[in-house]
């Protein structure tokens, strides 16, 4: 697109009204207007509402684009998403339509993702929620907390946030376990845990904490059968994605006492409804998917978004997505 013709940039899902105060996007010139959107659209109004736009900015995977909303909206010509990937975009269907997709840097997302994740494990063995609300209504000690020094952390992956979160549990005088499906006695010794198999991942585990990428093969890795194998006293910490866990399954053993706790900063749909059957568990400690939430990695990804908007319009775009 010629630098001087006029812009409309639509920056989605912009749910702390942060983007406008982070960068300079005046400095992408007076042709560019940036409309800045801090509620998810509804996905049957998405079509009308985001049809002005030429550039779409995606937050993650807040806000799905399918082959169907790409090819309703004629106007679009550059999509930036934060990140380094995305399984939400049609990738393909944006390279038939001639659109260009460009992505952000990862920032410190892995490593505020495995301190949210520890944070998440202490609010549980701690039954910190209950002790914040108690002391603000004046109310003194209900609970009594579980230690973490000597307990086993069960690791489900151990990439590069699972092998952070072992660190983090060693520092704590936790025995870090693990497994995934290609995981080897050498990589897990490096990532700073035992290889364990699978059915002693979950039998074993004082607390279970999931690092895996959702795909085909891991939707639903932890279901009733998974579960059913953990202790009563176990603490389940989910960081990565809501569908790694059967969601029906982990609130009917939440209900039952089948597991003390679980830790959640990701969900089947988000944002969370309202009236959603996990808000209203006392053991469900929730977060609303705050895991690369912070100030740094939110800086790094509109920083690179103007920028890649910016280079586009030079035409010489940057962090070029291939279609797969």
């Amino acid at each position: 697109m010629p630098g001087d013709e006029p812009i409309r940039v639509a920056v989605l899902d912009d749910y702390q009204r942060a983007a406008a105060g982070l960068v300079d996007w005046a400095a992408l010139g007076p042709e560019v207007a940036v409309d800045f959107l801090d509620r998810p659209v509804p996905p049957d109004e998405a079509a009308e509402r985001l049809a002005p736009y030429a550039v779409l900015c995606l937050m993650r995977e807040r806000m799905p684009l399918p082959a169907g909303l790409i090819a309703a909206l004629p106007n679009l010509r550059l999509v930036v998403f934060t990140g380094a990937r995305t399984h939400s975009i049609a990738f393909e269907a944006l390279a038939r339509a001639g659109i260009t997709a460009c992505h952000t840097r990862a920032g410190e997302g892995s490593i505020a993702t495995a301190e949210l994740a520890f944070a998440l494990i202490l609010a549980c063995a701690r039954h910190l929620p209950r002790e914040f609300a108690a002391m603000r209504e004046g109310r003194w000690q209900e609970t009594i907390g579980t230690g973490l020094d000597g307990r086993t952390l069960g690791l489900l992956g151990l990439g590069r946030i699972g092998s952070r979160m072992a660190a983090i549990g060693a520092a704590f005088g936790m025995v870090p376990i693990a497994w995934s499906p290609n995981l080897t006695p050498e990589r897990a010794q490096a990532g700073g845990a035992a290889l364990v198999s699978r059915e002693a991942l979950f039998r074993a585990s004082d607390v279970l904490s999931l690092h895996m990428v959702l795909s085909p093969a891991t939707r639903g890795i932890v279901g009733a059968a998974e579960l059913g194998l953990m202790r009563p006293e176990a603490i389940l910490i989910n960081t990565s994605r809501g569908p790694l866990v059967e969601e029906a399954a982990l609130i009917e053993a939440l209900r039952g006492g089948r597991l003390a706790a679980a830790g959640l900063d990701v969900y089947d749909h988000e944002p969370l409804p309202p009236d959603h059957p996990l808000r209203g568990l006392p053991n469900a400690v929730l977060t609303p998917h705050l895991g690369y939430v912070t100030q740094a990695t939110y800086r790094m990804f509109y920083e690179d978004t103007v920028e890649a908007i910016a280079a586009w319009r030079r035409g010489a775009p940057v962090r070029v997505v291939a279609p797969p």
